[in-house]
């Protein structure tokens, strides 16, 4: 999760089956966006959807911002954290579709906000990284005991290690 993702050369049916995978943990977790990197796959690919339809979108990248908003965020590699993030109000964002497709998408309010909150972790980013060291030390100590009840729930170990986060 820390590490930037790598660039897609060329797209390939396994990179599409990936992003429906992604979207379909995505919906099953009740989530608005996912990057690959939350799934371990090391490549510039993220899914959302904040309602208006599924974008799936490969090599992202942030052309033109405007404005500021400042929301509570939360994320499916944070259980629990629900951190306020100032970002850009207003994105432009080119990328390929998984058809190999240029993509532009223009967003505003919270479909901006998910955008660069999954492009934030293609680049090894999170949302603890936008708080003070005191609140980052809070929230890891809230991860350290949500992973020892999970281990105390007789979880199956790759659930208990899904709940892991490096900060």
């Amino acid at each position: 999760m820390r590490r930037r993702s790598r660039p897609i050369k060329s797209i390939s049916e396994r990179h599409r089956k990936a992003l429906s995978r992604m979207a379909q943990l995505m919906y099953g977790s009740s989530g608005i966006g996912l990057a690959a990197p939350q799934v371990g796959i090391n490549e510039r690919m993220i899914v959302v959807d904040t309602g208006s339809g599924l974008y799936k979108l490969i090599n992202p990248r942030i052309v033109m911002r405007q404005g500021h908003q400042v929301m509570q965020e939360g994320c499916l590699s944070v259980p629990g954290a629900c951190i306020k993030v100032k970002r850009s109000k207003i994105v432009q964002v080119e990328a390929l579709d998984e058809n190999a497709a240029s993509v532009c998408v223009e967003a505003k309010d919270l479909l901006a906000c998910v955008l660069q909150h999954e492009i934030d972790h293609l680049d090894g980013k999170l949302i603890v990284d936008y708080v003070s060291l005191p609140q980052r030390l809070k929230i890891r100590r809230r991860l350290e005991r949500l992973r020892k009840n999970s281990r105390n729930e007789g979880l199956p170990e790759s659930e208990a290690e899904s709940r892991k986060l490096q900060l």
